[in-house]
């Protein structure tokens, strides 16, 4: 079935707003309702990204997790300078939330807040990316 030209237009758009790019990325895991010593975790990565890694699970790793299972970042609403999405989760577990992405010119920074279902338990995801180069450029000097 072919893309109607509207979408395509979009999504061409979309794409060469945030070409793909190499990044300094730091995840922070927060779980406000723990004990201070345990209430953060925090990850240090390198890696290229581009407009369609936003809502993916390899741009926030809890997605993967099991407490998170049927769910996923779906209903893209587009700003100037940000994107967001709803989490969308099946199973009819109760699990709701959303992420939102602040895109500049040498910095990303994205949130996922998530309240799991049936509990008072909330947490969120912040993943700073800081831009260090282009991908191909930068995987070129890489040994």
């Amino acid at each position: 079935m072919p893309i109607p030209i509207v979408l395509a237009c979009s999504l061409a758009a979309a794409s060469s707003a945030l070409p793909p790019r190499f990044y300094e990325v730091t995840t922070v895991t927060a779980m406000p309702h723990l004990e201070e010593n345990l209430r953060y975790a925090t990850t240090h990565a390198k890696r290229c990204l581009a407009y369609a890694d936003l809502a993916t699970a390899s741009t926030f790793p809890v997605l993967s997790h099991a407490a998170l299972k049927g769910c996923r970042l779906g209903e893209e609403n587009r700003q100037a300078d940000s994107v967001s999405y709803a989490l969308i989760c099946e199973g009819g577990h109760g699990t709701t939330g959303s992420a939102v992405w602040r895109i500049g010119e040498q910095q990303m920074t994205g949130t996922l807040s998530v309240k799991l279902g049936g509990k008072n338990f909330t947490f969120y995801q912040r993943v700073t990316a800081r831009v260090l180069g282009a991908c191909a450029a930068v995987a070129s000097v890489r040994p």
